[in-house]
């Protein structure tokens, strides 16, 4: 899809209003809201329904979910006002769809996985976002996987996930060409508590990055 000049943000994982905020305050293209159980980082449908309320205008809300259920599925939805879906589990295109809800499918790049074959399933995906691969874990290690196993190939705007902070967002960005980075666990304290001063720190170096690529294309 060539040089994408923007590279969008998103900060999944929110468990607080607070680190909301500051994400939109910040210049964040979007949220991640975890509706898996298992995950340090999990909300229910109270702490999510006060975190979407709480957001300004033009910050999108993701949902994550894990081999949830349609009806697990769309009693969040009943309740959540999401903007899009994040599948991070081994659902089917299928399992994926009939949710009047654009969705993202998270692949993660377990050896010997042929990615591009599989991006291709999903031909109603709005995205592809990639993710380190840790037998037993869905998502949300903090480990960064080799950039250069990319497919060059894929059929869809590529997320890039895994192991992201302030230090490597520019390299990610310069090398992948990413439509968007996805961070997590590099802009915490801890597991599911963001550092407000890591959120600047990283959002503000994609935004200067941003910028001179801007520059660099008149």
């Amino acid at each position: 899809m060539g040089v994408v000049v923007r590279i969008r943000t998103k900060i999944c994982g929110i468990t607080r209003i607070e680190d909301a905020l500051s994400a939109a305050q910040s210049g964040v293209d979007a949220i991640g809201l975890v509706f898996y159980e298992k995950s340090p980082r999990a909300v229910n449908i109270v702490q999510a329904q006060a975190i979407v309320a709480a957001l300004p205008p033009f910050v999108s809300t993701v949902g994550l979910f894990v081999n949830a259920t349609r009806e697990v599925i769309n009693t969040v939805l009943a309740e959540v006002p999401l903007d899009i879906l994040q599948f991070h589990g081994d659902e089917t295109p299928e399992q994926c769809e009939g949710f009047s809800r654009p969705y993202i499918r998270a692949l993660r790049m377990q050896p010997g996985v042929d990615i591009a074959q599989k991006a291709a399933q999903y031909t109603c995906a709005q995205a592809v976002l990639l993710d380190a691969w840790v037998p037993g874990v869905p998502g949300g290690t903090g480990e960064r996987f080799d950039w250069q196993q990319i497919p060059t190939d894929l059929a869809k705007p590529l997320i890039l996930a895994g192991g992201l902070n302030v230090d490597n967002a520019v390299q990610a960005m310069r090398q992948v060409q990413p439509w968007a980075l996805d961070v997590s666990g590099g802009v915490e304290s801890s597991r599911g508590i963001k550092d407000a001063d890591k959120i600047r720190k990283f959002l503000y170096a994609v935004q200067l990055e941003n910028a001179q690529r801007c520059d660099g294309m008149k």
